[in-house]
């Protein structure tokens, strides 16, 4: 199997204690049987598939364990012996559980959920994008109900506030620009799933004089972003540093700890022949080598916020036009 795409790797490729940087990765697609799924799945990565309940598989492969998954906890949670079923659909059983799958299959996007893979790795996950859309796999836009999405968790070179907000101020920055590439779509931007930070928030990131300590950063975030829907969202993040003051602001038993980011914004547009995960990770890359270009960074996130200023210049230009020139004019794409 040969893909198309190289995955592009960044600069900072270790963790401050010297271990290899990791991404875990979150493909939402539709066209394919769960069974279909698994299996395919199971053979393209060289692993072993295990039914752990209800719509949900484990595949054991050299890279970890990848989780298959219809997203969709009402119906993995179904049980036609609940009795607050009405009696009509408990007597119909089996048959009535086959219609229940058939219609879901339809409208609920199958999930594949990677383990944390080293990002030299990734071009495992390419292959198998490509392999799926060979196979059949649809995205986003198949149809108008589907809102499908790809998702990045990319561990973080260190957790020291500096780099944080270094991270941060690149993904303010670049926000449009990304999101002229991939977020595509028109079910996913009808839906809050992946909305911007606040404009009050990105006003004090971007300033000068902007240094805080963890609890500072914290608070600063999520008194205007309490909520998971962003397109980069930072609570699992949180949750990792200091779970208390997060749940002071927010509580959602969904958050999951990890010193990641979670990247949501990119649409998975996986029956599109010309898009591949590369493509998505690459772009990606692009806020990484930001981050670790500190005269560029502080060059473009001046210019952002020049541009979010009130001026006859600003009402005319396109601020995704002029970043997508500053990238290309510094060699970033």
């Amino acid at each position: 199997m040969t893909s198309k795409g190289t995955c592009h790797m960044p600069d900072i490729l270790r963790t401050s204690d010297n271990k290899e940087r990791r991404v875990g990765v979150e493909v939402e697609i539709s066209g394919l049987s769960y069974e279909k799924l698994v299996a395919l799945t199971a053979r393209l990565l060289k692993g072993e598939a295990k039914e752990t309940s209800r719509y949900v598989s484990s595949v054991q492969t050299p890279l970890g364990d990848f989780t298959i998954e219809l997203d969709s906890d009402p119906i993995k949670e179904l049980d036609l012996k609940d009795n607050r079923l009405p009696e009509s659909i408990r007597e119909l059983g089996g048959h009535a559980m086959d219609i229940i799958d058939a219609a879901a299959e339809k409208i609920v996007p199958l999930e594949i959920v990677s383990p944390p893979i080293p990002f030299t790795k990734l071009g495992a996950i390419e292959t198998l994008c490509d392999e799926l859309r060979e196979a059949g796999a649809l995205g986003s836009r198949e149809a108008i109900v589907y809102a499908f999405g790809l998702q990045l968790n990319p561990e973080l070179p260190d957790l020291k506030p500096t780099t944080l907000v270094n991270y941060f101020r690149a993904f303010a920055a670049l926000y449009d620009w990304l999101k002229s590439r991939h977020q595509l779509d028109i079910s996913r931007k009808f839906t809050n799933y992946i909305e911007p930070w606040d404009s009050e928030y990105i006003d004090l990131l971007l300033s000068d004089n902007y240094e805080p300590d963890q609890q500072q950063l914290m608070n600063d975030y999520l008194r205007t972003n309490p909520t998971r829907n962003r397109a980069l969202d930072l609570l699992p993040l949180f949750s990792h540093l200091d779970d208390e003051l997060l749940r002071e602001h927010v509580e959602d038993s969904r958050i999951k700890s990890r010193p990641t980011l979670h990247y949501r914004l990119p649409d998975c547009d996986i029956d599109n022949p010309e898009w591949h995960f590369s493509s998505v990770w690459n772009d990606w890359i692009v806020l990484e080598q930001l981050v670790a270009n500190a005269a560029d960074l502080k060059e473009l996130t001046g210019l952002y916020r020049d541009s979010r200023k009130l001026s006859f210049r600003n009402l005319t230009s396109s601020w995704t036009e002029n970043c997508h020139r500053w990238l290309e004019s510094k060699g970033y794409v």
